[in-house]
């Protein structure tokens, strides 16, 4: 049989293989993080996070058209499931396309052995990938990151595919369809164009005759041309046109989106005329760089459906994208902030000065207002330093903290440059890459999040070979059984990783070109990343996805490395006997083994917890409520549910991080689904921009600071003044309001929060709210200004609720906000208990579900523990509140059916996680057994957490010195809560009249919503 067959056959094997094996584990609804908020803009076509994905929108609407019936999720996961599926035949072609000339080198024909040998290393390399774990954990739910694998293997499988037929008459077009795919694909995520290098240097090593400058050259073109494509096709041509709207609008009067038609009509024009000057003059490089531009803007033009689609105003509407210049912040991620690469500040640099940069336009209702200008912070030349890496002074999620911590900084004291090459070895590529590369390849310890080398027990690489891995991190036998029992401690035995070394020295040798390029592809989809990316410490969530492109480099490799076993044994065997060896070894160590240890925590199939999570907050709320929530993982659910499978439409979901942002505000006040629109108080020219994006507390003399005055009236009159008077000058000679005092009321009408809900019967309803703003809080920020607007506005007439505390406690109020589930209503009430407990328990009976863990088996990762904690720990505060009203047989009924909901096997009541945070809510379901006198439980649950805390204080003794002393707030906070343990068992159990309650003990651990956040501000 003819290779090109046998390739053909044996490459749709291996893709259905791998579309089988994610189709079989892919989640069964939306996943945590982005995955709500992309699943809810597929299903209706609306505007995801900055640089959007309008290509992956489209997409994935037709497959929600094709597979969706009930359950739109599912064709999303479908999707990613089959793009991964097909990013591994592409895989196994490329595969093929280097072995074959390792193999049979010179074009020839191979002989049926070599096709034997040739398909065998193909398979092994594309099933190695198809089993590795950051790949994986991308296939199987409803986000990007599958269908940009997908295009960055079909441009890499194209462009070999055009070294095969490059003499051949019109073997170009394989170029142009690679830019025109890399144009699409911009549509999805940008890690396509990493590849440009590679494929720059395959087209030298075809044209040209290779010399090392030559090399080196082409090289540097490939960046160059890569630089291109992201900053003139993507920016610059956008920009342009943007600048183009705003002159043809406010200065000719024409409608929106005339410059913007006119520049692209222009471009068209120029580009025509360089096609005839090209192929008059027969410059024919010229005339195929042409075209490869014309198109990637053919594919790039999808996102006008992103400006179309924003102008209808749908529910997820992120930027506010309705005109070509909020499409270039919105490409350009404006929201998100910018950070230096290559020269910049240091962590402790103060800015000198702030500088103007370019105007910003707002649309208006028949031309472009200005906004102000962007304002870029100035730094002395000794605050700055060449490379830096230690440059987020920001401590909004603890970076300078861990600057500091990480470098053993003292506060204050200046990073030095080997303090930013320690940081940019320790952390960005041994932490944020290296140990990612190892997971996937050599194995994995276990699921919990790690923050840092000197962490000896979470989230490390580890091998499976005991005296390797108890060098690096210690006796791994001596961990808790909760850890080293963990679904996601893989062993891989170096395996995967040592055939892969093998395959790249094993290309080296053979064929230096190949070499060259695979290596380009696995150093910019890899540690170009780390490079650019610049990551900060202490993220929100792990980042091995951002990698997966070297990790497809890496399992060609993989692959390759099959055939340098097949050359050895064939020093000592028959070719036929080497392939057939060196195949079944190579697949049984690898693949085999990755697939067998790797299964159980990538399975998703019957999990459910991202949408009943979401309906469980959401369940929480009294109808027509207003929710504020915090996070990735508290809101994009809530969309979801709210979007895709209507439940509760009558509530409006408003995020506090896109508070901060003008455009957010304006969209609160549209009617959403059945949500009526929110009053802001102030207008939309009084938030523009810049506007009221902070204000300061600023006593006046003439203002008494012991008396309460209205919020409503504040806001409005003063914080929303343009008079000068309620104004004070900056430094810089800027004006901004003011707060003028601490202490304000929010009047109460008590017929209306009993009619409409607020209150329950037996509340005694207060007059009015006191709001004292915090001593400490001098300060406060628009997404502030924006929720004590909403509640000043609302004058009760609709609920409004929180999925957690905080801003209770920032702005002043947290004395009147009730739990009524997973969420905290504001109550106007004298006599709040903390616990709406007929509502509560209500909810959690009749409402509340568990995300599929009351099934056996169903594998729960950390972030999903945490959740299923926090809906344990809501029935412990019901159950806990039943006690205290001595009806303790409804409190055990409760706590029996969260034990049965969630099931300790899939979410243990003890485990090691960071801070003890999975015990500390243990604790409270143990406190609540003890008040209902469910003996039988609270023996369970205090069995648990003794062996836990036992284990884990073994564990640490036995490490060596230094690794203890990098663990010392672990085992502090373990040795306290084991003291807590002991205390609270003799209270209960010694009948005690004190009856110890958790909070506000000042215990290590969360309070009742600990909810990580990817920030979308």
């Amino acid at each position: 049989m003819k290779f090109n067959k046998v390739n053909t056959v044996a490459g749709w094997l291996i893709c259905a293989i791998a579309c089988s094996v994610y189709l079989l584990t892919m989640e069964a609804t939306a996943s945590l993080w982005d995955t709500g908020e992309f699943i809810s803009s597929v299903y209706k076509l609306q505007v995801p996070h900055p640089p959007g994905a309008p290509l992956f929108v489209l997409l994935g609407r037709l497959f929600v058209v094709i597979f969706g019936g009930s359950n739109p999720a599912l064709a999303v996961n479908i999707m990613s499931a089959l793009s991964s599926g097909f990013t591994i035949l592409f895989l196994f072609w490329t595969i093929t396309h280097f072995a074959k000339k390792l193999v049979a080198p010179g074009g020839v024909e191979p002989t049926g052995n070599q096709i034997f040998a040739i398909m065998s290393a193909a398979a092994v390399g594309a099933l190695a990938y198809t089993f590795s774990d950051s790949f994986w954990f991308s296939a199987v739910e409803g986000e990007v990151y599958a269908l940009s694998s997908l295009f960055t293997a079909l441009v890499f499988w194209a462009i070999l595919k055009w070294e095969h037929h490059a003499d051949e008459p019109g073997a170009d077009k394989w170029i142009v369809f690679i830019f025109f795919m890399m144009g699409l694909s911009i549509g999805v995520h940008l890690l396509n164009l990493l590849t440009i290098p590679a494929i720059v240097m395959v087209y030298y090593f075809k044209r040209y005759e290779a010399t090392p400058w030559g090399t080196f050259w082409a090289f540097i073109m490939g960046c160059l041309i890569t630089g291109f494509v992201q900053v003139v096709v993507i920016q610059w041509s956008v920009k342009l046109a943007g600048w183009f709207d705003v002159r043809f609008v406010n200065n000719f009067g024409m409608p929106f989106f005339s410059g913007f038609i006119f520049f692209f009509v222009l471009l068209g024009v120029l580009l025509w005329y360089g096609l005839r000057i090209a192929k008059k003059n027969h410059w024919n490089f010229l005339r195929l760089g042409i075209w490869c531009v014309i198109f990637m803007l053919m594919g790039y033009s999808s996102y006008i459906t992103t400006m179309i689609r924003s102008n209808a105003n749908p529910a997820v509407d992120m930027y506010n994208v309705d005109n070509p210049n909020s499409l270039v912040g919105y490409l350009g991620r404006d929201q998100y902030g910018d950070f230096p690469l290559l020269y910049g500040q240091v962590f402790t640099a103060s800015p000198v000065d702030y500088e103007q940069t370019g105007m910003k336009y707002s649309r208006g209702t028949d031309r472009y207002e200005e906004v102000g200008y962007d304002i870029k912070p100035v730094y002395s030349g000794e605050d700055k330093m060449l490379f830096p890496r230690v440059w987020d002074a920001s401590n909004d999620q603890g970076h300078a903290n861990f600057y500091r911590d990480w470098l053993g900084l003292a506060d204050g004291e200046r990073p030095s440059m080997g303090d930013n090459i320690k940081f940019f070895f320790g952390y960005q590529l041994n932490w944020m890459y290296w140990r990612y590369f190892m997971w996937n390849f050599a194995g994995k310890q276990n699921d919990i999040q790690g923050f840092g080398p000197g962490n000896a027990r979470d989230g490390n690489w580890i091998s499976g070979i005991s005296f390797l891995d108890d060098l690096r991190l210690g006796n791994q036998d001596a961990l808790p059984d909760s850890i080293k029992n963990n679904k996601a401690n893989n062993k891989l035995f170096l395996l995967p990783f040592l055939l892969g070394v093998l395959g790249a020295i094993y290309q080296y040798f053979a064929n230096r070109r190949d070499f060259i390029v695979a290596a380009l592809l696995f150093f910019f989809t890899g540690l170009a990343i780390v490079l650019y990316l610049n990551q900060a410490g202490n993220q929100p969530r792990e980042r091995d996805y951002a990698y997966v492109g070297s990790f497809y480099a890496f399992a060609i490799w993989i692959g390759l490395g099959v055939l340098q076993v097949r050359e050895w044994l064939m020093r000592k065997t028959s070719e036929s006997v080497s392939n057939m060896v060196a195949a079944a070894v190579c697949m049984i160590a690898v693949p085999v083994v990755m697939g067998v240890q790797e299964w159980d925590d990538h399975d998703r199939s019957k999990k459910t917890l991202a949408r009943d999570l979401a309906k469980d907050y959401l369940e929480s709320c009294p109808p027509n409520a207003i929710l504020i929530t915090f996070g990735d993982n508290d809101t994009y659910p809530l969309w979801y549910a709210q979007e895709v499978e209507g439940i509760r439409p009558d509530i409006r979901v408003i995020n506090n991080s896109l508070l901060g942002i003008d455009w957010y505000i304006n969209q609160l006040r549209y009617k959403i689904n059945e949500s009526d629109p929110i009053d802001v108080i102030w207008s939309a020219d009084q938030i523009q921009g810049r506007k009221r994006d902070y204000i300061v507390y600023n006593p006046r003399p003439d203002v008494n600071q012991e008396k309460y005055y209205d919020l409503y009236d504040v806001m409005k009159n003063v914080v929303g003044s343009e008079d000068p008077a309620f104004k004070v000058a900056l430094t810089g000679g800027e004006s901004i309001n003011y707060l003028p005092a601490r202490r304000f009321i929010l009047p109460v009408d008590e017929q209306l929060v009993r009619s409409n809900g607020t209150v329950n019967k037996d509340d005694s309803v207060i007059s009015q709210v006191p709001v004292v703003i915090p001593e400490n809080k001098n300060t406060l920020l628009k997404n502030d200004l924006a929720i004590l607007n909403i509640i000043a506005a609302n004058k009760w007439k609709r609920p409004i609720c929180f999925t957690a505390p905080y801003t209770a406690s920032e702005l002043g109020f947290e004395n009147f906000v009730r739990k009524d589930g997973l969420t905290y209503r504001l109550v106007p009430v004298s006599n709040n208990t903390g616990i709406n407990t007929e509502w509560m328990v209500d909810k959690l009976i009749n409402k509340f579900s568990f995300g599929s863990a009351d099934k056996k088996g169903v594998y729960f990762d950390e972030q999903n523990r945490l959740h299923l904690n926090t809906i344990r720990a809501a029935y412990a505060d019901g159950a806990g509140a039943l006690a205290d009203l001595n009806r303790k047989d409804e409190a055990k009924k409760l706590l029996d059916i969260a034990d049965k909901g969630i099931l300790e096997e899939n979410n243990p009541y003890a485990m090691v996680s960071k801070n003890n945070q999975h015990n500390y809510f243990t604790f409270k379901f143990l406190e609540a057994s003890y008040k209902a006198g469910h003996t039988a439980m609270a023996d369970k649950v205090s069995k648990a957490l003794h062996k836990d805390f036992e284990q884990q204080l073994s564990y640490y003794s036995q490490l060596p010195e230094r690794k203890q002393e990098a663990m010392r707030s672990e085992i502090a906070g373990t040795q306290q809560l084991m003291q807590m343990l002991d205390m609270l068992e003799k209270n209960y159990k010694g009948g005690s009249s004190i009856q110890p309650s958790l909070e506000g003990g000042g215990l290590i651990g969360p309070t009742d919503s600990v909810l990580p956040t990817d920030s979308p501000r």
